[in-house]
């Protein structure tokens, strides 16, 4: 009698869940893009402006950004890898590609117009786009190549950059549910807002790194 793969099947419950929960931040985000290149947001939008190059960026960002939030879950589901291996590469190719122009179009908005929160903003989303676009070459590069523990790690840290901008909303909805919005004002001036600027990526990373580096220590001991 065949026994259940139980932490697998966690796993695929817990990835499927994330792309369910992030489907209507990511319906709404290429709703909003698709407005934006329309030019038929309401008036006037902080985001937009007269500046036809950065209203591109942002709005083309925020359309690729939609599409790598809901499909990156999907391509860390090992029984999809295993059984539509021609899929997960297609896929994988659209999703890397769709955060290159992710990345790019938010890092150009940053240069032309800067960000709502100013220079700790400004920052913290430079940081974060560059992380993305490095994630997405690397993640790329090394399936390209065929080095598969290189490429599942790059994967592994291009999957938390994808739903990043989730977890950003994710952090400040359940901050305001907790305390009302404590340390948080609209400008992102708050102490809480300069945490943000970094928190909604960084520890995810950091705690990807501290998993990669015990699983190769269990390698390399056995």
């Amino acid at each position: 009698m065949q026994t259940r793969n139980w932490p697998s099947i966690a796993q695929t419950t817990a990835l499927l869940l994330v792309a369910l929960l992030a489907l209507p931040f990511g319906l709404y985000s290429l709703d909003f893009a698709q407005g934006g290149l329309r030019n038929a947001l309401p008036e006037p939008h902080y985001i937009r402006s007269d500046n036809l190059s950065a209203n591109l960026a942002i709005f083309t960002h925020m359309g690729t950004g939609a599409l790598i939030t809901v499909l990156a879950p999907f391509q860390l589901i090992a029984p999809l890898r295993r059984r539509f291996p021609r899929l997960h590469r297609w896929s994988g190719r659209i999703i890397t590609a769709a955060a290159v122009i992710t990345a790019i179009g938010g890092l150009i908005y940053i240069g032309l117009r800067g960000t709502i929160g100013g220079t700790p903003m400004d920052i913290g989303f430079t940081l974060y786009g560059t992380l993305t676009l490095l994630a997405a070459i690397q993640t790329y590069r090394h399936a390209r190549a065929r080095r598969i523990n290189q490429h599942n790690a790059w994967a592994l840290r291009l999957f938390w950059l994808a739903i990043a901008s989730w977890l950003y909303r994710v952090h400040y909805g359940l901050w305001y549910l907790i305390t009302g919005g404590l340390w948080s004002n609209p400008e992102f001036t708050g102490a809480f807002d300069l945490a943000q600027n970094f928190a909604f990526y960084l520890p995810y990373l950091i705690a990807v790194e501290i998993y990669l580096s015990r699983r190769r220590y269990r390698v390399a001991v056995n």
